[in-house]
């Protein structure tokens, strides 16, 4: 039987990944992020029955409530050795933002709705290429160091990006993630092609 310490038992960091239907892009995002974190992701029990220190989840703004991943996203997923099954998509609602503590929009009019929905939540609340895209100027030294857990970086990288963000001279104009749904083969690449890096980036930050 596995010992279970005080951190075992300790509230997880909760990543919510959020688009519109929440069956392409947002779910394509949570289980990228929850294998490259050592996460564990919706519907998933953690290793051995104790809590994650982290967790992964999505939502939609407009869910396609109960469906699973698309066709084409899941094959794309599966390809960067990552499980897309048993996922069924959800409806955002404010409790969801409320218990998160990084919220990740696809694109910014996503961001603008959950912050409408929980203004409190502005602050932690990003793009997901918008996160990345910060990230990589963040000196590693202001974060944890080699002792800390991939969720004490996370944690601590969220302030950090929170504060550098003020200091953008001007907003870019590709920190949306296109929507590929009911695209061709080509644009779900597209879309893939524009949430893979970024994920990518963010996790190569906070991962030692």
């Amino acid at each position: 039987m596995v010992p279970v310490t005080p951190s075992d038992l300790a509230e997880p960091l909760r990543v919510l990944v959020v688009c519109t239907g929440n069956i392409c892009r947002s779910p394509a995002a949570e289980r990228l992020l929850a294998a490259g974190l050592g996460a564990a992701y919706r519907g998933r029990d953690a290793a051995g029955g104790l809590a994650p220190a982290i967790e992964v989840g999505s939502a939609g703004t407009g869910a396609m409530v109960g469906h699973p991943m698309t066709d084409e996203i899941a094959a794309l997923v599966a390809a960067q050795g990552v499980d897309p099954r048993n996922f069924e998509a959800r409806q955002l609602v404010a409790g969801m933002v409320q218990q998160a503590d990084l919220v990740l929009a696809l694109t910014r009019r996503h961001r603008s709705a959950i912050v409408e929905l929980v203004p409190a939540a502005v602050r932690r609340t990003f793009t997901l290429r918008e996160l990345a895209r910060l990230a990589i100027d963040v000196d590693p030294a202001t974060l944890p160091g080699s002792n800390a857990t991939t969720a004490d970086r996370l944690r601590a990288l969220i302030p950090v990006a929170a504060a550098r963000r003020g200091l953008a001279a001007h907003r870019p104009v590709d920190d949306d993630v296109v929507d590929p749904y009911r695209g061709d083969a080509a644009l779900y690449e597209k879309s893939f092609g524009q949430l893979l890096p970024a994920v990518e980036t963010i996790v190569a930050a906070v991962r030692r």
